[in-house]
């Protein structure tokens, strides 16, 4: 895949390039933490792709019992494959239910089959899902998964469903969800299979596609499950959600510091991620003209976000103060849409620019996302650039002369060179795998043990430690100089990647005392397409995944046939 911002696009602008934002702007933690989701989340590229291409829903099967325990299969038909969540509804006591990695036991465990299970697949999968890490699943499927009810807003739903009436409006949004996941496990994890497996499909081949398949679905089942035990309870009088208050129950998900090191470990991804992202607001901005109808969409758009926002709650610090600038900057955008022409000569870059100068990284981050919003034209393709093959970038080259390896490092990396890491609070992290779950965690340097197990992710002491080591190296070849250095391999391969992909680093310290990891959280759940972000602490976060989303049955055709012919349909 090429690295530039218009690979696979049909509408390359190349004039965009004045418009976008430099990686020593983007690539800085504070600001990657106030990212919102956009138009090329993965969540959103996923539901247009169905809709598009005309797939199909079926529920094939539903086996759960009156108190909700059982099994269930949820089937979307596209042009050429099928693809299956298998649902496991399990009685789990009030003790048992959490939230942590280290769990043992779920209210639901799922798996997002290839094709049409068989029974013989039921009963296989029954064996192992519900026991998550401790079971194993095959090739055949392609997602492992777990969630739990959120039991306040669970147990008010029910009981109003059964008693015939609506759940209370402010009681959904307080939550905003039925079941929160805590893991959905891919490529090839516990036995799945292998992302190579899939990634040639084009339905499955863009990040993350099949575990965010799997969520969509699980969202789906967890509303058919309560209203399936309230008509149990409730009998003849039991009523269903109605559309409107259905539509705001998306998907909760905790996640932790398991998932933080990715966008360090995956930098060609990253790179691509950011330069779509940022080429998509760079062609907008450009424009030299804003139509009616875009301005008019921009307005609706706006309008939903500040509805949004009222409904964000955070009891964390951090992000209760995060709340009350967002606020404020949209009454600023708002007095600027009233008072500002959008019609006049390229808008959206003055709407920007001012927001540059006027609004918090927060408010600044939401522009950006809502100036995406009316040009789906413009700016949809460029999902097809978010993929990597990563494998290109692997290779070192090893005639790369020692000069240009500086030179990168000079002109690339100051935000390296600039911190002084012989300062404790500049040093006073490290990264470790735990040898409980085989996650990664951080730890405190001089508070903790464990440093001597310390995981390759301080990129910027490593970069300025290669500086370091190539300004007392004679000229010569990058080959030469590894033979010679082994434990700068790491770093170089980085480096000379950063060459082709800007912006494939995150522009700081990662093992800084005042490093937060859900700043890298959210970067990265803002591209999947979350919203909500709650900081439970510096380490993890939750959030709502496909909140006001369609559903299956609302977006996709359904499929009448029964066709369960497995080598028709899933290969």
């Amino acid at each position: 895949m090429s690295n530039t911002p218009d690979c696979g696009a049909n509408n390359p602008m190349p004039e965009a390039a004045d418009y976008r934002r430099p990686p020593e702007v983007v690539m800085r933690l504070a600001r990657m933490g106030s990212f919102h989701q956009t138009r090329l989340s993965f969540m959103r590229v996923l539901l247009r792709r169905l809709k598009k291409e005309r797939w199909r829903y079926r529920r094939n099967l539903w086996a759960i019992d009156d108190k909700g325990f059982g099994r269930a299969v949820y089937t979307v038909y596209g042009p050429e494959r099928a693809y299956s969540l298998v649902a496991f509804s399990h009685d789990l006591p009030d003790h048992m239910r959490s939230d942590r990695v280290i769990a043992t036991a779920w209210d639901a465990t799922f798996a997002l089959y290839d094709g049409i299970p068989s029974e013989a697949d039921l009963d296989r999968l029954e064996q192992n899902v519900p026991k998550q890490e401790a079971g194993r699943i095959s090739d055949t499927e392609l997602s492992l998964s777990r969630a739990n009810r959120s039991v306040r807003l669970w147990q008010h739903v029910l009981e109003r469903l059964a008693a015939g009436r609506q759940p209370d409006l402010e009681r959904l949004e307080a939550v905003g969800y039925l079941v929160r996941t805590t893991a959905v496990y891919g490529s090839g994890k516990f036995g799945a299979a292998d992302r190579l497996t899939i990634c040639e499909r084009p339905e499955l081949g863009g990040p993350f596609q099949a575990e965010l398949l799997s969520v969509w679905l699980t969202r789906a089942f967890s509303i058919d499950l309560v209203e399936h035990i309230a008509a149990a309870a409730g009998g003849e009088k039991a009523a269903v959600i109605e559309p409107e208050l259905r539509r705001r129950l998306g998907v909760g998900n905790s996640t932790g510091l398991g998932m933080a090191p990715f966008l360090v470990n995956h930098p060609a991804l990253l790179n691509n991620w950011m330069m779509a992202r940022e080429e998509a607001l760079a062609r907008v901005r450009s424009l030299p003209r804003a139509e009616s109808a875009a301005i008019e969409e921009f307005r609706q758009h706006f309008e939903n976000a500040r509805f949004n926002v009222s409904q964000w709650n955070s009891e964390h610090p951090i992000q209760v103060q995060k709340l009350k600038q967002l606020n404020a900057d949209l009454e600023q955008m708002a007095n600027y849409i009233e008072s500002e022409s959008l019609a006049d000569d390229h808008p959206w870059d003055r709407f920007y620019r001012w927001a540059e100068d006027k609004l918090s990284l927060e408010g600044q981050e939401q522009l950006v996302s809502l100036l995406m919003e009316p040009y789906g034209e413009l700016v949809d393709d460029l999902s097809e650039c978010m993929d990597a093959d990563e494998h290109v970038s692997f290779f070192i080259d090893g005639a790369m002369p020692l000069q240009h390896l500086r030179e990168i490092i000079e002109t690339r990396c100051q935000w390296a060179l600039a911190v002084d890491y012989d300062e404790p609070d500049n040093r006073a992290r490290f990264w470790y795998t735990s040898a409980e779950k085989l996650e990664p965690r951080v730890g405190e340097r001089f508070d903790e043990p464990g440093a001597e197990y310390e995981l390759p992710l301080a990129i910027g002491s490593d970069i300025k430690a290669t500086h370091a080591t190539l300004l007392a190296s004679d000229d010569g070849t990058t080959a030469e100089f590894l033979l010679a250095h082994p434990e700068h391999r790491h770093t170089v391969r980085r480096l000379q990647n950063l060459a082709t992909h800007p912006y494939a680093e995150i522009q700081d310290n990662l093992i800084s005392a005042d490093m937060l990891p859900i700043d890298i959280l959210r970067c990265k759940l803002s591209f999947f397409g979350a919203t909500k972000f709650d900081p439970r602490s510096d380490r993890w976060v939750r959030i709502c995944m496909y909140q006001d989303a369609p559903f299956p049955h609302e977006w996709l055709a359904p499929e009448e046939s029964t066709r369960t012919d497995q080598a028709a349909l899933s290969k």
